[in-house]
């Protein structure tokens, strides 16, 4: 199934949904009991085809066709016994019990009772910015589930009590009532469907081939007739938290989680491993991380981040919908929140610190080697900075601006006004300059940030729409002594959107187009590809990564890449995740896509036109 005809699919189940929820649902559980039926039949006809051919063979009637029909009815059997018997980890973290946490467990059983859902068999701690409930199947397709609750503690450190609870209840949410009981069903179903596609992707042989044939016209078929249905489980999960904790509460939560979760990309992360230019041993980020939660974000960043998360529309990349929609769907205002005042850690007991303490400890150990990496080459870019700052009375605006984003890699609070100051007395319109002096001005000079961010635009440069995103979360943000300037907002607003348009156009060429047209070696010099092997190098499912540059003809200027990389032991929906993370993360100088090898492309065609690898695990 091509993706036209996916979307297709999707677009009639939410139609029949919003129809006639219970036809709706009829038809989805008669398409799961036809995979079920497919299941079974094999199973069927394989032991049909054996209990006809052993005893024959036992008899002494030895035939080729006879010992062809019991190895395929003997390769049937096996294949739908592991239909039926589709194993799955349970989720990583570490247990906590009642005894641990004593009122988080309580909090569970009030939010089990009000909602009459099932019962939770374990609970685990996560390092992610996350919590979930995972209802795995205890017998594949057979049945049976087992409810896995997993929460993250830098959650647990973000939210106050309220808003981390009206987060749990979303989570349970999923597992209430009949509607929950069928929803649950259908999501174990679907990954089973996905493991056993998974499972059975590299098999061979001609009972393999006929299995993966059903499958491939089966399993995108069963995703979209119940894409809907996930969809909808989503909003009536935000119902039941809204019902229980309060929709302001479960609003509030909701958009505190997409900004703070986008600092944590955007500034944490980076400044954390900023550390390792003054330790070679690894520092665990999980005390400082709870320091830093418990302050409020910078004002210009959050407008920033919100705008930009509400901007997004529901898709079919994933079942969640949007966070506006969520938002409208709770009859709630999306407006920057006020922050939490305090955070959900004492759900742990008295004893949280050990927690933050584990996860320090198992972080330095699974990072040793990434970390010792990156003190090796946080020393090149110290050399490269001394070699750079003992000629300033000579160097270029480039030089300047790129020794000081090098100080910021050592210290992300490094004083580099004067180097882009220096650097604009040298080429008054260089738009890195530009760019890099304006989060050096004070907060309350609007005026000055401003002034740049329209010297910036007025260049032409492909960093027009940073400017303008950046103008608009100023002119957001409410300064002591400031009025709102109307006119001033009218004006990058309507530069946004024309910014916004031709971003697009650029992003339709760099992804919508042949992935190997238009494409040339990278050009990144030896410095900036050894920062970019040095990320890598901290992304673990990775082996081997390719670079290209991608000409583009809306900004010819623009140094656009193309990043493939080979992720294997992971399922699709991992890899599609991380690729999305790698493009907000890396430090290419310019926008990136990031492809797995897979179906499209393959690792054949990468290995054939994208030239040599840049890192190999």
């Amino acid at each position: 199934m091509d993706q036209a005809d996916f979307v297709h699919m999707v677009r009639m189940s939410e139609h029949a949904s919003a129809d006639n929820s219970r036809a709706y649902r009829r038809s989805v559980a008669a398409f799961a009991a036809l995979g079920y039926a497919w299941v079974l039949g094999c199973l069927a006809l394989a032991v049909g085809i054996l209990l006809w051919v052993v005893p024959q063979l036992l008899h002494g009637r030895f035939r080729l066709a006879l010992v062809w029909a019991l190895l395929g009815a003997g390769g049937l059997l096996w294949v739908s016994l592991r239909a039926l018997w589709v194993r799955f980890d349970a989720p990583e973290g570490v247990e906590i019990t009642a005894l641990d946490a004593p009122d988080l467990f309580e909090a569970l059983a009030r939010i089990r009772r009000k909602i009459k859902g099932p019962p939770i068999h374990k609970v685990t701690l996560t390092d992610e910015f996350n919590a979930s409930i995972q209802q795995l199947p205890r017998y594949g397709l057979l049945g049976g589930a087992v409810n896995h609750l997993s929460i993250g503690l830098p959650l647990l450190m973000a939210l106050d009590r309220p808003r981390f609870l009206a987060v749990l209840a979303h989570e349970y949410g999923h597992l209430r009532g009949d509607h929950g009981r069928f929803a649950a069903w259908i999501y174990r179903t679907r990954l089973s469907w996905m493991r056993l596609n998974h499972s059975l992707a590299d098999d061979e042989g001609p009972v393999a081939a006929a299995t993966q044939l059903f499958m491939r016209w089966y399993f995108p078929r069963f995703s979209a007739k119940t894409f809907a249905l996930a969809r909808q489980d989503e909003y009536e999960a935000d119902r039941i938290a809204g019902k229980l904790l309060g929709r302001d509460v479960t609003a509030a939560a909701l958009a505190e989680i997409e900004i703070r979760g986008a600092w944590l990309q955007a500034e944490f992360w980076g400044n954390h491993w900023c550390a390792a230019a003054g330790n070679p041993l690894p520092v665990g980020p999980y005390r400082s991380m709870r320091r830093a939660l418990a302050k409020a974000p910078d004002a210009a960043f959050a407008n920033d981040a919100l705008r930009q998360a509400l901007k997004r529309l529901s898709n079919l990349d994933d079942t969640h919908p949007s966070l506006r929609d969520r938002i409208e769907a709770l009859d709630a205002t999306p407006t920057l929140p006020e922050w939490s005042r305090g955070n959900a850690l004492a759900l742990l007991g008295p004893d949280a610190k050990r927690w933050v303490a584990h996860f320090d400890k198992q972080w330095c150990r699974d990072n040793a080697s990434e970390w010792k990496q990156h003190h090796a080459w946080l020393g090149r870019v110290r050399a490269r900075a001394e070699a750079l700052g003992a000629s300033t009375a000579q160097s270029s605006a480039a030089d300047l601006v790129e020794l000081a984003r090098l100080k910021r890699h050592l210290d992300p609070h490094a004083d580099v006004r004067a180097l882009y100051e220096l650097a604009l007395q040298r080429s008054p319109e260089y738009p890195a300059a530009l760019r890099g002096l304006v989060p050096c001005l004070a907060e309350e000079d609007r005026e000055g940030k401003l002034q740049l961010l329209h010297r910036l635009w007025e260049t032409g440069s492909s960093d027009r729409y940073w400017a303008a995103r950046t103008a608009l979360a100023e002119l957001e943000t409410p300064r002591l002594g400031l009025d709102h300037d109307a006119a001033a907002f009218k004006q990058w607003r309507k530069r946004l959107e024309r910014a916004q348009e031709s971003e697009e156009r650029a992003w339709e060429e760099l992804s919508g187009t042949s992935f190997f047209s238009q494409i040339v070696r990278h050009d990144l010099s030896s410095f900036e590809l050894a920062e970019l092997q040095s990320e890598l190098a901290r992304c673990a499912p990775l082996a081997r990564c390719w670079l290209v540059r991608k000409n583009l003809r809306e900004y010819p200027q623009r140094r656009a890449y193309l990043v493939f990389v080979e992720l294997p032991g992971m399922d699709d929906e991992s890899r599609y995740h991380l690729c999305r993370a790698l493009e907000r993360n890396l430090s290419l100088p310019g926008p990136a896509l990031v492809l797995w090898a897979g179906e499209s492309p393959t690792l054949q065609q990468i290995e054939r036109s994208a030239f040599e690898p840049i890192y190999s695990r």
